[in-house]
């Protein structure tokens, strides 16, 4: 995959963390280069919910995915207060860029162009240059603002994808749900996978 130019991810603090960390395992695996950021918001996600300390400041990538990385040397971690880091301009090529899980503040300043760190500035950057940007937004109830943020960066021409497994290729573990949400995020990527049935076929 050395031609093929990296994709930009960044975990963000909304419930949910597990498809950010899932996500990045299976891109790794896939031999894909990946450009990460962590909020710190997204740092107390992680830790709340998976149970794993992440530090910001010396990021060691198998605190986040629990055990040593699959081709771990693919990955480039940028600091969140970094603006000087390469996904921060439009001259550095990549393949796409994913926001997983996608918290409402982030939502909003990417929306509206009201970035303030790496990980608005990076989105702000897809948007401009017109390659792929995915949200994966995961609350619910949404309040009509949240709405209007999404329909707004909807029309600015990134993808929402919320984090919405389906239940026709009957998930029997929670493993199997956060797949489904990951293998279509893989395929708005245009990232090969094998991680859930496909609907019409067999499973």
């Amino acid at each position: 995959m050395a031609d093929t130019p990296p994709l930009v991810i960044a975990i963000t603090g909304a419930s949910g963390a597990i498809y950010g960390v899932r996500l990045l395992e299976v891109l790794l695996a896939a031999g894909r280069e990946v450009h990460l950021s962590v909020s710190p918001s997204g740092q107390a996600v992680i830790q709340e919910e998976l149970g794993r300390r992440v530090g910001l400041e010396r990021f060691d990538v198998a605190e986040l995915l629990g055990s040593p990385a699959p081709r771990a040397g693919h990955l480039h971690y940028h600091h969140y207060k970094n603006l000087m880091a390469p996904i921060a301009s439009g001259s550095f090529l990549t393949s796409g860029m994913v926001i997983c899980p996608c918290s409402g503040s982030t939502l909003a300043a990417v929306a509206h162009a009201m970035g303030e760190n790496l990980i608005h500035r990076a989105a702000e950057v897809h948007l401009k240059e017109r390659r792929k940007l995915v949200v994966v937004p995961r609350e619910t109830p949404l309040s009509l603002p949240q709405l209007k943020n999404m329909q707004a960066i909807h029309e600015a021409g990134a993808v929402v994808l919320p984090a919405s497994p389906g239940f026709y290729a009957r998930a029997e573990t929670v493993a199997d749900l956060v797949d489904f949400v990951v293998a279509r995020i893989c395929d708005q990527l245009g990232v090969a996978n094998a991680l859930i049935p496909r609907w019409g076929t067999e499973a």
